[in-house]
């Protein structure tokens, strides 16, 4: 069986720099495959207004206090930055970590943000998703090394190209979101990973989509990992889980009742996530992120890699 591979999103929300930089070097130091941070300028969950830092700024600086996870967006939101300053962030965080970087986007969503630093947000989702199809052709070529030209409809490039190189030969695109007829077309021609959440049932359906585009497209789908975010706490017992969560959802400023029936939470003992897991990985998907809220949980940090990753890779 293939083995299990982690990453850990951590909420750059309702945080201080020293603790968020103190849990970059306990993922690392942990063995994760890779570390993650949102691309948002107002905190997400709860009150929007709390301290949040911004991400790329953020990868830049965990890139020299961490030495092997990766190092990644999810997501970017393709509407704060032009797709060639996008590739240009991600090659130089590329070189900043020596060949850790991926380059994570998705069509955004918040709109309050948008609104509050006028930065445009499109007439509605679909168009949104359309500029990122856009937008992740053009970084795909930047990041190979070619010369792009290109006259819209919303982006306009001559005769772009950068020096340097990213350091990997292919530095990968994470694109996040399972949008049937535009997001997951372009997972399809263009992403090396995806991004996705919620029930077994809703994974297997998105999954036979991305197949279909990926036979309409001529691209073999073996060639893009399949990712899930979750949201785990890890203890002994569900109660004591439970206990940890709601205190974090208090810290975060988050009221229970908004994540009661979110499903990408998964409270409870190490059988409980691993089985949350293995119902996953059978689909195919073998990539797990975490999201973890401030204050940052180590106990789930260590279990969910010691204890719950050994226990998925037994079967």
């Amino acid at each position: 069986m293939t083995d299990t591979r982690l990453g850990i999103l951590l909420w750059n929300q309702g945080t201080d720099w020293p603790a968020l930089e103190d849990a970059a070097r306990t993922v690392d130091a942990a063995g994760y495959d890779h570390l993650w941070a949102w691309d948002h300028l107002y905190a997400i969950f709860g009150d929007p207004y709390q301290p949040i830092f911004e991400g790329w700024a953020s990868l830049a600086a965990w890139a020299k206090v961490t030495s092997r996870a990766r190092l990644g967006l999810l997501v970017g939101a393709n509407t704060f930055r032009n797709p060639g300053l996008v590739a240009k962030l991600a090659t130089t965080v590329d070189h900043i970590s020596d060949g850790r970087a991926i380059l994570g986007i998705g069509g955004a969503w918040f709109e309050l943000e948008h609104e509050a630093h006028g930065i445009e947000f499109g007439s509605g989702f679909g168009q949104r998703l359309d500029w990122l199809d856009e937008s992740v052709g053009a970084m795909r070529a930047l990041l190979d090394g070619q010369t792009v030209d290109r006259d819209g409809p919303r982006y306009r490039f001559s005769g772009l190209r950068h020096q340097p190189a990213p350091i990997q030969s292919r530095l990968p695109i994470m694109i996040g979101g399972s949008g049937e007829k535009k997001t997951l077309r372009t997972v399809a021609r263009y992403a090396d990973m995806w991004n996705a959440m919620g029930s077994v049932e809703k994974l297997r359906h998105k999954d036979e989509v991305l197949r279909a585009h990926c036979e309409a497209v001529g691209r073999d789908e073996r060639q893009i990992e399949r990712t899930v975010g979750c949201k785990p706490v890890i203890r002994d017992t569900e109660a004591e889980a439970r206990r940890v969560w709601e205190a974090q959802m208090a810290h975060n400023r988050v009221p229970m009742a908004d994540v009661e029936n979110d499903d990408t939470f998964w409270v409870g003992t190490p059988q409980r996530i691993a089985d949350e897991m293995a119902a996953r990985k059978e689909l195919g998907f073998h990539t797990f992120i975490a999201e973890l809220a401030a204050p940052y949980d180590k106990e789930t940090m260590e279990r969910w890699i010691g204890e719950v990753r050994p226990m998925v890779d037994r079967g």
